[in-house]
């Protein structure tokens, strides 16, 4: 490999955007593991100032409440592909933040301008100068627009409720029925609020994940990654 190469992808950014239950995240590891990349879960953020709002007794319907609480909880994220870790005040929280809980209260506080301000200033400390893959919901249109690899991750809905159903703790399983629901709830809310709705970047290249293995997926998006830093 040509040392221009390690070059670019020392600095490259990925990313990889799409609805709830694409397949982000277990793409986006794959990639960053297979091209020696550092990886951001920017999703574990806002389910990470979720849980901390719920514990704390916030009222999650109350985007004043939330506005006012976000800037309290001390968030810390990993970006090692193999142990993604993220901590609030000190406690790790990668697996309570999974919970159903959780998942159907982090819409509304991620609709808070003040708590997408603070994270989007995060995440963009993290991305630094480059070197990662980052997954999320508005990474190629609002939080890094620059990046020269951008890709908008897409699946039916009954093949994401599938998969959201088989990342479930067992006591958080229900019916396949019940998730989709929830994940048609979700892109609702997700891609019609004001502040970073979820949404295609203009030169991002959409991938329909429904019919395609992980390792499929992780292939042509190292393919594409490769193809943009060669160029």
């Amino acid at each position: 490999m040509e040392p221009s190469h390690h070059k670019s992808l020392a600095t490259v950014v990925v990313a990889i955007d799409g609805p709830s239950g694409s397949g982000k995240s277990s793409v986006s590891r794959g990639v960053a593991a297979r091209l020696g990349l550092r990886y951001l879960d920017t999703g574990a953020m806002y389910r990470a100032m979720t849980w901390w709002m719920l514990r704390h007794g916030v009222d999650v319907t109350d985007a004043g409440q939330i506005a006012a609480a976000c800037g309290k909880p001390n968030l810390e994220s990993g970006t090692d592909p193999d142990q993604p870790k993220i901590t609030v005040d000190g406690e790790d929280v990668s697996a309570p933040i999974r919970t159903r809980e959780v998942t159907n209260a982090v819409s509304a506080v991620s609709a808070v301008p003040e708590v997408r301000a603070r994270l989007v200033a995060m995440q963009r400390e993290i991305i630094g100068s480059g070197g990662i893959v980052v997954e999320g919901r508005d990474i190629g249109t609002v939080v890094a627009p620059e990046a020269p690899v951008k890709i908008f991750l897409t699946a039916s809905t009954e093949a994401r409720a599938w998969r959201r159903n088989a990342e479930l703790a067992p006591d958080q399983a229900t019916s396949v029925a019940v998730t989709r629901a929830e994940i048609v709830r979700r892109d609702r809310l997700d891609s019609s609020r004001a502040t970073s709705p979820l949404a295609m970047a203009d030169d991002a290249y959409e991938l329909d994940t429904t019919d395609l293995t992980l390792e499929q997926v992780i292939d042509r998006v190292v393919a594409l990654v490769h193809e943009r830093t060669c160029a």
